[in-house]
């Protein structure tokens, strides 16, 4: 069998998949490289698993789980792999899966302890990164709340590393109805504030409860209207002369905060 090029016609509709509205539109998306391609074979159906001769060299052993689960496996050009592709050297993967929507109602249930809800967030790399960060510390989910980029844009899949694949991930565009049914849930927002109340070195008990942390939008933090329904506003303390943590690292910080509390406590 000849390789697939640029032009044809699976290539040619795979490659839309870039875009966020086919992705609406298809309810498909694409994975690309070793570990995001082994986790989507491993928990999501996959319809069709693109590679480059190199590749199927790299990886005999990951196309032949995709050929042994019955998915559709199709050799490809180098050009056709930069066109499904939008990293700068592309790795020669990439599968065609099912977008991961998840129902609010799944992420807010009774047993929920812990969640990231980054609202409005707009960098896909950040967004990947508290994901993963999420799935790391045994969050139940991640909630991209508001005007927030699409999880399954190709930059924050590939910075989730996987953990897209492991964890509930909402995306849900009204912010207000996220907010009521957390509370609705007896489940406490904190906000992150550079002059919050509240020092995160002296809120251990605060932090063993059910929580839902808010991170407000990299350039312009939390809109004024959502932080005034958060419950606390924490800071992290600085002691160095650092004049302020990005995004990703202050979910870090406090996703970290949490989880170790409510597992001492647990």
């Amino acid at each position: 069998m000849d390789p697939f090029t640029e032009r044809t016609p699976r290539v040619v509709s795979a490659v839309k998949l870039l875009r966020g509205a086919e992705r609406r539109k298809t309810g498909r998306f694409l994975v690309e490289g070793e570990n995001c391609v082994a986790e989507a074979l491993s928990s999501a159906p996959v319809h069709e698993l693109f590679f480059t001769e190199a590749a199927a060299e790299r990886y005999p052993d990951l196309i032949e789980r995709a050929i042994a689960a019955g998915v559709r496996t199709s050799p490809v050009t180098d050009r056709a792999i930069r066109a499904l592709s939008d990293t700068v050297t592309p790795p020669g993967l990439v599968a065609v899966c099912d977008v991961l929507d998840v129902p609010l109602t799944k992420a807010v249930t009774p047993t929920t302890r812990l969640l990231a809800v980054p609202v409005s967030i707009a960098e896909p790399g950040n967004a990947g990164t508290v994901i993963r960060v999420a799935d790391a510390v045994g969050a139940d989910a991640a909630i991209l709340a508001g005007d927030s980029v699409d999880p399954h844009n190709g930059k924050c899949v590939r910075a989730s590393a996987g953990s897209l694949f492991h964890i509930p991930v909402v995306r849900e565009r009204d912010t207000d109805s996220v907010l009521d049914a957390l509370s609705g849930a007896g489940i406490q927002l904190l906000a992150t504030a550079a002059d919050g109340e509240i020092d995160l070195d002296e809120a251990d008990e605060l932090l063993a409860r059910p929580t839902a942390w808010l991170f407000g939008n990299e350039a312009h933090g939390l809109d004024s209207a959502v932080a005034a329904r958060a419950d606390h506003r924490v800071r992290i303390p600085i002691r160095g002369r650092a004049e302020s943590l990005n995004l990703a690292t202050a979910a870090s910080i406090c996703l970290y905060a949490s989880a170790r509390i409510q597992h001492r406590s647990s």
